[in-house]
């Protein structure tokens, strides 16, 4: 990866490394754009290399652009992304130095980045971040589980479109990651009659859900793109579904909890084989949403069902695919609040 080439080719404003060796923090911070406002950053803590965490941060932080430009909130995007110490974080005396210690590292930057919860990271780690820095956002909030009722509603409001009708009973749903956000999105797709099929990179987590859920099929994660269904919705840690995989589906619709399931080139493949896809800026945003105004959760859902309605309803009447309609309502807001000055 040429990092700067990445970075001008995304319109990236900032790239910074943050490290404190006692504590084993190991970050990389991204800031894609901050002209609405100042950088939500999701804080991600999982197992991965050094090159995945860059780009890992490089790509959220464009996601979270969008995500909050098209929600209209008054703030740009973001990411931090934590390599896992090598010790590990079960201590939780070691998982609370590690937290402070990130929030001690951006207290600098506060003016620019605001840290929320991601992957791997909860309410309880942004408190303590929150101890060292006020620039966070969701320390009272369950964002996983808002943004797992975001997705469903938002599905419901494009199958509309790609189904005939927002009903869910008996609708094959395929689930691709079920940890926070997307046992949530099961549970509800369950109580309305979907029939799922569901896979995790840990078979374990699969497996529970299915336990927890009757009549839930569990696949491996290999195989579930292969199934036979009507919606697939990836939920994981992204870049699920590669464009050699598109064959594969078997699905008319893909709308999923996942940041960037899909690069462009797997956009332009799901278009031509006439497969809608939601893209994750538009639905997964009822978490951050929540956290960073006053709705409630149910009133961040409904937001996310209304742009997603919007989304679709536009992409109909112009003809284009909804992926590229909502990228450019959410560019088109940040042209147009950043021409203000």
């Amino acid at each position: 990866m040429q990092i700067f080439e990445e970075m001008q080719s995304r319109g990236h404003e900032a790239l910074t490394l943050l490290h404190h060796a006692p504590s084993g923090l190991r970050a990389a911070m991204a800031v894609h754009s901050t002209v609405l406002g100042p950088a939500i950053a999701g804080v991600r803590l999982r197992p991965m290399d050094e090159r995945e965490a860059l780009r890992s941060a490089l790509t959220l932080s464009e996601s979270l652009t969008l995500k909050a430009a098209l929600a209209g909130l008054n703030y740009g995007g973001g990411a931090c992304v934590l390599l896992m110490p090598e010790t590990g974080v079960d201590d939780p005396h070691a998982r609370e130095a590690l937290f402070r210690a990130l929030g001690r590292k951006v207290r600098p930057l506060q003016s620019l980045v605001v840290l929320t919860e991601d992957i791997g990271v909860t309410p309880s780690d942004i408190a303590f971040v929150a101890q060292e820095t006020p620039a966070t956002l969701g320390v009272n909030t369950d964002t996983s589980s808002v943004t797992g009722y975001g997705v469903y509603r938002g599905m419901k409001a494009a199958a509309r479109s790609a189904l005939g009708s927002e009903s869910m009973r008996g609708v094959r749903v395929a689930i691709l990651g079920v940890g926070a956000v997307g046992r949530t999105l099961a549970e509800y797709l369950h109580r309305e009659g979907a029939r799922l099929t569901v896979a995790d990179e840990r078979p374990e987590r699969a497996e529970a859900l299915a336990d927890d859920l009757d009549g839930v099929t569990v696949v491996g994660a290999q195989d579930l793109l292969d199934v036979p269904c009507d919606i697939l919705s990836p939920c994981g840690y992204g870049h699920s579904v590669h464009s050699a995989d598109v064959p594969r589906l078997q699905c008319r619709l893909i709308a999923g909890g996942e940041h960037h399931p899909l690069s462009r080139r797997g956009e332009d493949a799901v278009k031509e084989a006439g497969i809608m896809y939601i893209p994750d800026f538009a639905i997964n945003a009822a978490g951050l949403i929540a956290a960073a105004s006053t709705l409630t959760p149910e009133q961040a859902a409904e937001r996310v069902y209304s742009t997603v309605s919007r989304i679709v309803h536009i992409a109909e009447q112009v003809g284009k695919p909804p992926h590229v309609v909502a990228r450019r309502m959410a560019e088109r807001r940040i042209d147009l609040i950043g021409s203000l000055g």
